[in-house]
């Protein structure tokens, strides 16, 4: 199963002016400049799609794109899911408080979304053991659901020494590793998206 088409279908603030909740929805979540944007475009092998910029924090709004999947199933060849791009939380080292770093709308969100499937939280290889990036993790588990995954995919793993990644594979062997210099990673990341959201 590969991606065949990616298009951007609309930003929101919030829950009240998002999409109707009826496909499947993977939020893509990590500090500002982690490379979410880079990530999505990378993943969609589409150019442009989520706006990245070297800025932190750019990214203001919930933004939305519609995936379409290709199977090998001549019955049923196509499925659907959204990729959410989040706004990068909190700038500072560390959070105080993670429900002061991201606003209302946005925890509302990854609590309340009822077609939210997957959380993939991004975490620079480069410091993966920051304050914010354990506060993260420890809120997705505190209101995951029983039909919710957690997906950790280590970004920019071409600026690591190749002992230095070997070391965080193996102390997040669940982890997926990304470049999107290189592109190392990508399917890893999407087939275990597909797989939980369609069996393949």
């Amino acid at each position: 199963m590969k991606i065949t088409e990616a298009k951007f279908l609309q930003s929101a603030q919030g829950i009240p002016d998002s999409p109707t909740p009826d496909r499947a929805e993977v939020a893509f979540l990590g500090r500002s400049n982690v490379g979410k944007s880079s990530l999505l475009n990378t993943l969609t092998n589409i150019k442009g799609l989520a706006k990245s910029s070297s800025t932190p924090g750019k990214t203001q709004l919930i933004n939305y794109f519609e995936i379409k999947f290709k199977t090998v199933n001549p019955e049923l060849p196509y499925l659907f899911a959204r990729f959410v791009d989040l706004p990068g939380f909190g700038y500072a080292r560390v959070a105080k408080s993670l429900k002061a770093e991201w606003n209302r709308n946005l925890t509302a969100y990854l609590e309340l979304r009822p077609n939210l499937q997957i959380f993939v939280h991004l975490i620079d290889s480069r410091h993966p053991l920051l304050d914010i990036d354990k506060n993260v993790d420890e809120f997705l588990r505190t209101i995951k659901r029983g039909d919710q995954i957690i997906i950790q995919a280590f970004t920019k793993t071409d600026k690591l020494k190749r002992n230095d990644l070997a070391k965080l594979r193996r102390e997040y062997p669940e982890g997926i590793f990304i470049s999107n210099l290189k592109k190392d990673g990508m399917m890893d990341l999407q087939n275990r998206i597909t797989g939980y959201l369609f069996g393949h």
